[in-house]
Formats: C-alpha cells, sequence, structure tokens
C-alpha cells in the first residue's frame, strides 16, 4: 500500500489536515507533490541510496518531501531543529547527505552550518539558500522513470552522547507500494485502516510520529498534524476532528491531566479508540488516569529507531500488569546478565536484548554497532529491565543513567516517576552527581508547576513525598529547581546535559 494507489482511487479524501488552521492536502495533491520532489532529486544528480536530510518545522509540506524521497529510493534524515550546530553539522556530515531542505524560521541555525552540501530553504528565504518552492515547481508532477523503495535514516536523540545514525537496507522489495512490517502491525495489532483519524501531535523529525503517521498514509487514512503540543488543544482537535487513533508521549498525558478538571470536563474524547504511547517510560499512576479518563483505548509498545524487535501491551492486559511495556510481538526477548551473554531467569534484572532477523547499524561507528550486540547476535538498546513468569517486560532504566551511591545503583526512573505526580511538580530530571563519600548522590532537578514556589518549603515537601513511598537511598539528598527542563519535543529528556553539569563543577 501507498499513498500513490489512494491517490488513484480517492484522489479527493484529505490525506493532512492541519489541526490548528484546518488547511488540508488531498492524496492526489500529495501525490503529485511527491513526484515533483523525487524529479527534484533526480535533476539534481541523486540516485538510489543517496541521502538527503530534512531540517524542518511541523508542515504539512513534510510528507511531500519524505514521500519524494521514499519513490526515489533514497535515504532521508530528519533532524531536529533543537539540536546544536556542531549536531547537526555532524549528522549531515556522518550521513553523507548530498542535499538539505531547511525551513526558513530556523534560518539563524542553517546560517551557522558549516557543512558543504547544495541547500534549499522552505517557506521563506535563508542567505546562501536556493527557494525551495521555485526549484520543486519547475518539476513534473509525473513518477519518476526509476522508481524504487527508499527508507528513513533517523538520528538518535543524542539524550546520551552524540546522535546515532541508525542504517538499515533499502527493502529488499523495491516496490514503492510493498507491505512492510509496521503496516501489518498497524492494521492488526493497533486497529488502523482507511477510516482512521490520527492526530500526530509531536515532531515529525523523530521516528514514532514520521513513520506511525506515514502509515496512515499507506492505509488511506488522515492525518491531522499539530505544528506544536499544546495540552488543552489536543483535546480541542480529539473533539473537533472525531480523532479515532493517535500517539503520545508520557509528557503530554502529565501536562493534560495536570489541567484543571473543568478543562478536561469540557472536551468530548469519545471518539478516541487507539491512544498509542512510547518513546519514554509511563509512571504507573499517571498511565491508570489517563485509562480512567479516556476508557480502556491506551496501546503501548516498546521499540526504537533501531527497528530490532517490538513489544505490546493493551489496557486490559496492563491493568493486571501495571508497569508493564508488554510482550513482543517483533523479535524475542531477553534478559542478560552483566557480561550480556548470560540469560537471566524470571523477575531478575539485566540488560534487555532483542533477537530479531532486522538488521542495523550505527552509521559510520563500528565500535557502536558492535557494543549493540552479543555473541548471538542480538541487540540492546541499552534499557535495563526483567521479564516476568507470563512473558511480561518491565523496563527499569537506561543503563547509562544509573548512579551507584555508595556501592548501590539507583535507578532515576523510579524516583521520577513519584515525583512527577505530585501536584507542585510539571517535570522532574533525577541524574547522579559527585559526592566525596559515596562517588555520586542523587539529585532531583525539579520544574515547578509554579516557579515561584521554588524554595526551602518545597524541598521539604518533595523530600517528605520521596519518604513516603522510597527506600532511604533512592531519597534525593538534593532538590534544585529550573524553570525549563531540557527535555527534547518527543517527550525524552536530555538528562546528559543535566549531569555533565554537575560533574563539570566538580571538576
Amino acid at each position: 500500500m501507498h499513498p500513490s494507489v489512494h491517490a488513484r482511487s480517492n484522489p479527493d479524501k484529505p490525506a493532512i489536515i492541519v489541526a490548528e488552521t484546518g488547511a488540508t492536502i488531498s492524496y492526489g495533491e500529495l501525490d503529485a507533490a511527491s513526484n515533483r520532489v523525487a524529479q527534484l532529486f533526480r535533476a539534481h544528480g541523486l540516485g538510489h541510496d543517496d541521502v538527503v536530510a530534512y531540517m524542518l518545522d511541523n508542515t504539512p509540506d513534510y510528507y511531500g518531501l519524505t514521500w519524494g524521497a521514499q519513490r526515489a529510493g533514497l535515504r532521508y534524515v530528519c533532524i531536529s531543529s533543537r539540536l546544536t550546530q556542531d549536531e547537526t553539522d555532524y549528522i549531515l556530515e556522518n550521513s553523507g547527505a548530498r542535499l538539505l531542505v531547511v525551513s526558513a524560521s530556523l534560518a539563524g541555525a542553517a546560517q551557522q552550518l558549516t557543512t558543504q552540501i547544495e541547500r534549499f530553504a522552505m517557506g521563506g528565504t535563508i542567505p546562501g539558500y536556493a527557494n525551495w518552492e521555485e526549484a520543486v515547481a519547475a518539476m513534473p508532477a509525473t513518477p519518476v522513470a526509476d522508481e524504487r523503495a527508499g527508507v528513513d535514516m533517523l538520528y538518535s536523540s543524542g539524550t546520551t552522547g552524540r546522535p546515532k545514525g541508525v542504517r538499515v537496507p533499502l527493502p529488499e522489495d523495491p516496490a514503492i507500494d510493498a507491505t512492510n512490517s509496521l503496516v501489518m502491525l498497524a492494521a492488526a495489532v493497533f486497529q488502523m485502516n482507511a477510516d482512521s483519524v490520527y492526530l500526530s501531535p509531536a515532531p515529525l523529525y523523530h521516528a514514532a510520529p514520521l513513520r506511525w503517521s506515514m502509515t496512515v498514509h499507506r492505509l488511506g487514512g488522515t492525518v491531522v498534524l499539530m505544528k506544536k503540543f499544546d495540552p488543552e488543544a489536543a483535546l480541542s482537535f480529539i473533539e473537533k476532528y472525531r480523532v479515532n487513533s493517535s500517539q503520545w508521549v508520557p509528557t503530554h498525558f502529565v501536562r493534560m491531566l495536570k489541567l484543571p478538571d473543568e478543562t478536561r470536563a469540557r472536551y468530548d474524547v469519545s471518539s478516541m479508540k487507539v491512544a498509542i504511547h512510547a518513546a519514554a517510560p509511563c509512571p504507573v499512576p499517571v498511565k491508570q488516569a489517563m485509562i480512567e479518563w479516556w476508557g480502556p483505548v491506551l496501546f503501548e509498545y516498546y521499540a526504537g529507531s533501531e527497528g530490532n524487535g517490538m513489544t505490546f501491551i493493551s489496557s486490559a492486559d496492563w491493568l493486571t500488569h501495571k508497569g508493564s511495556v508488554g510482550r513482543p510481538i517483533l523479535g524475542a526477548v531477553h534478559v542478560m546478565g552483566e557480561d550480556n551473554e548470560t540469560e537471566l531467569g524470571p523477575n531478575e534484572e539485566g540488560c534487555v536484548f532483542f533477537e530479531s532477523e532486522n538488521v542495523f547499524e550505527y552509521h559510520g561507528d563500528n565500535e557502536k554497532t558492535a557494543s549493540s550486540r552479543n555473541s548471538r547476535g542480538w541487540s540492546t538498546l541499552g534499557d535495563v529491565g526483567k521479564v516476568d513468569e507470563e512473558g511480561f517486560l518491565y523496563l527499569t532504566d537506561r543503563k547509562s543513567f544509573m548512579i551507584i551511591t555508595g556501592g548501590v545503583n539507583v535507578y532515576p526512573q523510579e524516583i521520577e516517576n513519584h515525583l512527577v505526580t505530585h501536584p507542585a511538580v510539571a517535570d522532574v530530571a533525577v541524574v547522579g552527581g559527585p559526592h566525596d563519600d559515596f562517588g555520586e548522590e542523587v539529585i532531583a532537578v525539579v520544574q515547578p508547576a509554579n516557579m515561584a514556589d521554588a524554595g526551602d518549603a518545597l524541598r521539604d515537601d518533595l523530600i517528605a513525598y520521596c519518604r513516603e513511598k522510597l527506600s532511604g537511598v533512592k531519597v534525593p539528598r538534593r532538590i534544585d529547581f529550573m524553570e525549563t527542563l531540557p527535555r527534547h519535543d518527543t517527550g525524552k529528556l536530555y538528562k546528559r546535559l543535566l549531569r555533565d553539569q554537575y560533574w563539570a563543577r566538580a571538576n
């Protein structure tokens, strides 16, 4: 399945609706736009397996670019607009991108880039950049002669270090409308089809929003694209467009739940049948509250951009296995000991590995690729967890975030999950900072719901709140306040930035 198929059978059906404005792009228009994009790439000498890069705001034109690259047999790199100049240049150089398209609203960042590459500005002008709209308008809206299925080449958020480029082989079947595993999962497990009206509240440069919304296009549904997430606006769009499927991260849930009761009650969300969430751990009280509010429509999965495996859990199963991210539906899950070779038994914590036929590599980094494997060829995303007797996986945290204080291993996730439920807390990150006696101490960096409340009284209240539920070693020895945490739009924390600040001060 492919949007070009739907363009032939139902050209006037909305493929994309901009949530805030109601502006619509039909399947016929999307097909023509993607053909022009593919023709432009060929006109600029780009062939199968070449790489293009996009650094864009959430715009409906994003899909013309991604589908254009997909049908031209290219690899397309979607770059976060939140990265530093150094990180963006690194991605451009590491990926081998030959052409870059940038939103004109990002002109400041775009002008700092040093990588020598063919450049275009979309939606306005940037000095030194060609005009994208003029260039693509001159292209024919017919398919290129050598259509071949391409694939994304996405980079990690850089939350634990340098962004890592996930490179997978081009699809074995060159047909652009060949069915892939995500399409089959979306239809069979997540109940998506041509009647899906899918709300996408997150940035398209991230794997999940991009891949899932493009999957909706393969199925012939309609994507309702938010330019930027706002909790009340998201509820209003569900009501306005009668959204029946969507994808979220736990931060979205937290922000919607902290709206006043009267605000939440104002909007009819009964059309929602499938609310998918992933990308970050969801605190148990938060998910419980969402199920009580929206009903048993929450569907959770655990996977990575690497595509090496996936677990899934429905609301019904979660209610009897609270905190689990489910059982595998793609690949098999193994929990390994410290050596990554010894398989552990039920309820024993270790590094989570997937056994899968799907192959990936971290582009240009053989060492990182090798470190993600064990001798059996199983691969890990770096998460720690356990599997119960029924095969349900529970995640503890990322291995790289572990704090060792006084010889005891402490995972920040449990502390964060508890603190974020405090009514005075909008967001929280827990990191390890240097300590003369214990090596590391537990530090909670809190974003208060009201910054005016930041102070000793709130600090004491939060410490007492932790002591109610957490063992002594997990109670933060220090609580600092920050107006806004460095959180990625996809919900992931740039925790390394916070941690590095504490260690840099000590050094």
